[in-house]
């Protein structure tokens, strides 16, 4: 990650006590200073409405470096100098004061490097407070310069197509489209970066991506922990919310993309939306054809017993909300009419798992007997950052006999440096002002039109068809039925343990909710 910013920076975190500050960004920022990715002036400003000593605040941000830094535990030296970098701001998001507040402590710093410098302010805030915030930063001036002033955004963005629309509109009065960088962290993820130079930097793969070559794509995106103390968020929002909207269809996006004009944001971008404009957009009927959706029973994840989603803390005893999704897409493009795309996603699965497999078509013409198996292409995002391509071979011996072999690329085997995480790579590209893996309003509204038929077709019919499947399963069987006459099952890595349903699970699936 080549530094490119020479201007002072102030950073201001809205949310300064919660998790994802505690766990991602201040461990990302202390990464970049001590990788010198940070420019050699800059601040960071943290703000939260609880009170809290200075001091005892840094000490509380360096258990969080310690815990979850990708470089382990902090060095004393380095903490105590990136520390200084660092001012707890005490305010309620609501109140005028804070602002104030907020302001004199970055025109102070300014003041004293003698230079107006980079303002970037990360919204690490329920979706409720994103309006108040920026309302603020706009009439206070805070955030008023279009080429050096950022605002960060997190998802949710929005809980459905008008409420993102609105979203977007009230952003959009306020702040330039160039300003607001609606954050994904997948699209940060080293792999997922990957994929674009993969099919571009690489023209034997270019030619075969379309309907001709291609059979099916997966992406199958698997978690093993439960919803957890998120109950009261998740039960109004659910699988589809939570990962299909955004972090599947960007995969999505990204595989299925034309070659964009350049290596620029707005092409990157301008070809993804394409993308989103040609999914085949389902009736209601259609949706429970192919779409399927599933909530966790009890059982047990990696030894551990695991309750029902209905049992969590804050969810409703007789909830409907989806915990698994697997759905059958179409884009009816030139390049992709025909090609089904299959996208799943749960919690309390097996194993946590990110993967994208794309099955290439049978050999037209066979003249082995045992050529039975197809060629493969995957892609591991998580836990294994790999690459494989599953071709036939021949096993040595007298007797021409075939077998799956497979090329692979590890980056463990590959590279020896430790990569950087997600919010690393995306920080710093909002302080180099390189919007390129961030989301456009006009990206996000299509993902929501996307997904919009299957929240109303089941808000209208809750329990229709709602399966439940055994914690530590990959899921309800309906998923699998979802792939036919493709496949019989979702791809899963040769590292990855199968589930077998034990007989009350494999009969619970099949009893929708009562």
């Amino acid at each position: 990650m080549a530094q490119k910013q020479i201007l002072p920076a102030s950073i201001t975190i809205f949310g300064a006590k919660g998790d994802l500050t505690w766990r991602k960004l201040i461990p990302a920022l202390y990464n970049l200073y001590i990788d010198h990715h940070l420019p050699q002036k800059f601040h960071i400003f943290c703000v939260d409405f609880l009170t809290v000593d200075n001091a005892a605040y840094l000490e509380w941000l360096l258990t969080g470096v310690n815990d979850f830094s990708r470089t382990g535990r902090a060095d004393a030296a380095k903490w105590t100098e990136f520390s200084k970098h660092i001012t707890y701001v005490q305010g309620d998001f609501m109140k005028k004061e804070t602002y104030d507040a907020l302001k004199d402590n970055i025109q102070r710093y300014e003041k004293a490097e003698n230079i107006r410098g980079i303002r970037m302010f990360y919204f690490a805030v329920a979706p409720r407070f994103i309006e108040v915030i920026a309302d603020a930063l706009c009439n206070r001036k805070l955030c008023n310069r279009e080429k050096l002033d950022r605002i960060i955004v997190e998802k949710p963005f929005g809980t459905n197509l008008n409420s993102a629309r609105k979203l977007n509109r009230y952003l959009n009065k306020r702040f330039e489209a160039k300003q607001i960088y609606h954050i994904d962290h997948y699209l940060g993820k080293e792999m997922v970066q990957n994929i674009l130079a993969f099919r571009f930097a690489n023209y034997v793969f270019e030619p075969l991506w379309n309907n001709k070559f291609i059979e099916n794509i997966q992406i199958s995106v698997a978690e093993s922990v439960s919803v957890g103390k998120r109950g009261g968020y998740y039960d109004a929002s659910g699988a589809l919310r939570d990962m299909i909207q955004n972090h599947l269809l960007q995969l999505l996006c990204i595989i299925a993309m034309d070659c964009p004009k350049a290596y620029e944001a707005e092409a990157i971008r301008d070809a993804k939306i394409k993308v989103l404009k040609n999914v085949r957009i389902y009736n209601t009927e259609e949706v429970f054809r192919n779409v399927v959706r599933g909530q966790y029973a009890a059982g047990t994840v990696e030894g551990q017993p695991r309750v029902a989603y209905r049992q969590e803390e804050q969810v409703k005893p007789d909830s409907t909300t989806d915990t698994f999704v697997a759905a059958r897409f179409f884009i009816d493009s030139p390049r992709w009419k025909g090609v089904p795309f299959f996208l799943r996603t749960g919690k309390n699965m097996t194993k946590q798992s990110t993967t994208i497999m794309i099955q290439f078509k049978d050999t037209p013409h066979k003249i082995f007997k045992d050529d039975i198996n197809p060629n493969r292409l995957i892609i591991s995002i998580q836990p294994e950052l790999e690459i494989g391509l599953v071709f036939e071979g021949k096993v040595p011996g007298l007797h021409m006999k075939l077998l799956p072999m497979e090329m692979d690329f590890m980056y463990k085997d590959a590279y020896i440096q430790s990569l950087p995480e997600a919010y690393e790579a995306l920080l710093l590209d909002v302080l180099d002002g390189d919007a390129t893996q961030f989301m456009r309003d006009d990206q996000i509204e299509w993902a929501w039109k996307v997904v919009m038929p299957m929240i109303d077709a089941w808000e209208k019919n809750p329990k229709k068809q709602l399966q439940f499947y055994e914690s530590g399963t990959w899921g309800p069987a309906a998923a699998n039925a979802l792939l036919k006459p493709y496949a019989k099952e979702w791809f899963r890595l040769n590292h990855e343990p199968a589930a077998e349903m034990t007989p009350a699970a494999e009969k619970a699936q099949t009893v929708a909710a009562t």
